[in-house]
């Protein structure tokens, strides 16, 4: 199944979508907190049906309690930066306010002059686990989403911690659906790709994870709880901009593009923000 954070108007709603159409679940307005994996395998439906082309879609997860990160998480990645390999897997975080939707624009900001992409796998935590590992950390995905992990690279590396490249507003697009893991079947073995303005830029499969998705959640739950509604990046695969020669920054009017098989297609536009 595929679910959708939606609005319409002035409503806010949640919505299993159906085809061309939505179908709004009862009392549910937005996938997160509220919807954890059991209520997603036998939805409350409303009776009513919605076209999709009507709806706004908003960020999958509007107000996720976490947003965790995977940085390095490709091996072919790692070679074309300046890093080793990780032992452990490299995590940051991000605000909620980093999240648009698909269709939304990229928000790029005056005072960054190295903003880049990043196409990457996501995942919604869809029960409450801490200290899981193998099948139970698989368990607790509640479903899978695109996810394009702008970065202001020159931000990014001013110091050693990333949190300044990677938490600007309006910069993370994420969507634009919800699909459970019963539609998805082995998420490690995905297509994923990023086009930016009609040119192919990155291409990988998630077999190419270094840390898989059991032991990203091992390792994020060891330390702290995560719940529904919790979202997961889990890395992207070579062919960054920045690692280009010569580089390839986004700019005003760009258009990416992200598909991950089974998942569908995550598109936005780059737009600069006025200061």
């Amino acid at each position: 199944m595929r679910f959708a954070s939606c609005s319409l108007d002035d409503r806010r709603f949640a919505g299993l979508v159906d085809g061309d159409v939505v179908r709004p679940l009862r009392d549910v307005a937005e996938l997160g907190a509220d919807t954890p994996a059991e209520l997603l395998a036998d939805p409350p439906l409303a009776d009513e049906r919605v076209p999709l082309a009507d709806v706004k879609l908003r960020p999958v997860v509007p107000r996720p309690g976490k947003v965790v990160c995977m940085g390095l998480n490709y091996r072919a990645h790692v070679d074309e930066g300046v890093y080793e390999a990780p032992e452990y897997p490299v995590l940051f975080s991000k605000f909620a306010e980093t999240l648009v939707a698909a269709g939304d624009p990229i928000v790029a900001p005056p005072e960054s002059f190295a903003v880049d992409y990043e196409a990457e796998l996501a995942f919604v935590i869809g029960r409450h686990v801490r200290r899981a590992s193998g099948a139970a950390a698989l368990e607790a995905v509640g479903g899978y989403t695109i996810a394009n992990d702008v970065t202001m690279r020159d931000y990014q590396y001013r110091t050693h911690q990333w949190l300044p490249g990677k938490n600007w507003a309006a910069s993370t697009p994420l969507g634009p659906f919800l699909v459970t893991p019963d539609e998805v079947g082995d998420p490690h073995g995905l297509d994923i790709s990023l086009d930016l303005n009609g040119e192919r830029m990155q291409s990988g499969n998630t077999r190419q994870l270094i840390f898989d998705i059991p032991a990203i959640v091992a390792a994020i739950s060891e330390f702290v709880p995560l719940a529904p509604g919790d979202v997961v990046l889990t890395g992207t695969p070579s062919g960054v901009g920045y690692r280009r020669e010569p580089k390839v920054l986004l700019r005003d009017g760009d258009r990416l593009v992200v598909e991950i098989e089974r998942l569908g297609r995550l598109e936005n536009p780059v737009v600069a923000e006025r200061a």
